[in-house]
């Protein structure tokens, strides 16, 4: 598998994605072939869709000056992460963890980082659709059957650092499920499925990088993946909180504390 870093000019709100992945990739010397996988940024999704709120518009309720008192924030970002979240579950210093279209992420997907002053960047409105719209555009204008990916930033429960996060997928299927085949030793696989758009978002998220580097978009060939035609997101990335590992025993934890108190 190849993984090239593709560098691009700032994106703008309004610009045309496809116009500027193209470019990009010609600059380069690049050239698309059947079965790349293009991975971008949710960011410059959300620059391009007009995504960006201006906190000195924002004007902070009383919840959201709690949440922030509570937790070193911005009012108008408290008030933003309040808006944007399907649910708030608590948190640490200048980060909340919040439920967002069933990713559990810090301040429901809102960023200031690589934003001008004075503005914060929301997730896409639906990157489901935006991953096909990108697709659909660039497979038109090249004639190549291609993928894209969309990923942002994501966290792994006590592990230091940002890891890569498949938010949606157009053009393969993101799970590779490996329950009822075999291990090395004959003995059944009962549980285990594969999140191989995560393992790419994170190979493309280590090129991209979390500062200056100026790479919103990676190309990656002869990706070990099965590609159709699916657009996939939300729900087919997730599974419900009962069945996940982290949130069940959480719950569990906190009810068995509960009791104890009791």
């Amino acid at each position: 598998m190849k993984l090239y870093a593709v560098r691009t000019r700032i994106i703008k709100s309004g610009d045309n994605l496809a116009d500027v992945i193209l470019e990009s990739l010609e600059a380069q010397g690049l050239q698309l072939q059947d079965d790349d996988i293009l991975a971008v940024t949710s960011k410059v999704v959300s620059y391009a869709e007009g995504r960006l709120v201006r906190l000195s518009e924002i004007e902070p309720s009383g919840k959201a000056r709690e949440l922030a008192r509570r937790y070193h924030l911005k009012p108008e970002l408290a008030k933003l992460i309040l808006r944007e979240a399907d649910k708030v579950y608590g948190g640490v210093e200048k980060a909340v963890l919040t439920l967002k279209d069933g990713f559990l992420v810090p301040n429901a997907g809102i960023d200031n980082k690589n934003a001008p002053d004075d503005l914060v960047v929301l997730w896409p409105m639906d990157a489901r659709k935006s991953a096909e719209k990108i697709r659909e555009e660039i497979k038109t204008r090249t004639d190549r059957r291609i993928a894209v990916l969309i990923i942002d930033s994501g966290l792994v429960p006590l592990r230091i650092g940002t890891i890569g996060l498949a938010l949606s997928v157009a053009g393969f299927k993101p799970i590779k499920d490996n329950r009822n085949e075999k291990d090395l030793y004959g003995k059944p696989i009962a549980i285990t499925r594969q999140a191989v758009a995560d393992d790419l978002a994170s190979a493309s998220h280590l090129l991209m990088g979390e500062a200056t580097e100026q790479v919103p978009i990676v190309l990656i060939r002869d990706a070990p993946v099965d590609f159709d035609e699916g657009v996939y997101g939300g729900s087919d990335l997730m599974m419900p909180a009962s069945e996940c590992l982290y949130m069940s025993a959480l719950r569990c934890s906190n009810d068995h504390e509960g009791k104890k108190r009791t």
